[in-house]
């Protein structure tokens, strides 16, 4: 077969997977074709390469390749479906954020941590999104559960593994005198009475 051919058939899976494909997944759909991982590999860089400059890239996320419209166009594209994307409260992304961060943990740990309770709901709704998934028990008194992230929340923040997530910012400087701080800002808020 050549190489033209292998690289459009490639590209079409790609295109009609619901899911990102491995190179796993797609050395078997190819194996009547003898496709060797490296020749794959090289049809992958070479599709990439031709999708750089156009609105849709292909992507390797953690369960494989997919094509995905670029970042940017993200707005624009966004008025092409009627229902809005969901809307998840502050609440929600922090405990996902510790779980993303701190895995594997409890829910304990994160109510210590964030200093409010975490609702079972909130629980639920980072499960049935499949972001998160119970990986063990802790051995302690009651066996909490233990949390950690899922390979598709991974794929939905667009992360081939957690090595890629944004490094947490240090901590500002807290003000060394409080009452400065306050003295200040009650100045502030006088001068612009």
């Amino acid at each position: 077969m050549q190489n033209q051919q292998l690289k459009q058939i490639v590209e079409a899976m790609l295109f009609v997977a619901e899911q990102p494909l491995s190179d796993t997944q797609l050395l078997e759909h190819l194996q009547d074709q003898q496709v060797s991982r490296r020749q794959l590999g090289a049809i992958l860089d070479e599709i990439a390469a031709d999708y750089q400059e156009r609105g849709v890239q292909l992507q390797k996320v953690a369960s494989g390749y997919r094509f995905q419209t670029r970042p940017e166009l993200g707005g624009i594209i966004s008025r092409l479906w009627q229902e809005k994307p969901p809307r998840y409260s502050q609440a929600l992304l922090e405990t996902l954020a510790l779980i993303a961060y701190r895995q594997p943990i409890t829910r304990g740990d994160i109510e210590e941590i964030r200093g409010v309770s975490v609702s079972s709901q909130m629980m639920k709704t980072l499960q049935e999104r499949n972001w998160v998934k119970v990986v063990g028990h802790r051995e302690v008194p009651g066996r909490p559960q233990l949390y950690a992230t899922t390979a598709e929340f991974l794929d939905y923040f667009s992360l081939q593994d957690l090595s890629e997530l944004p490094a947490i910012p240090a901590p500002a400087e807290k003000a060394k005198d409080t009452g400065q701080t306050a003295q200040t800002t009650a100045e502030t808020a006088t001068a612009t009475e």
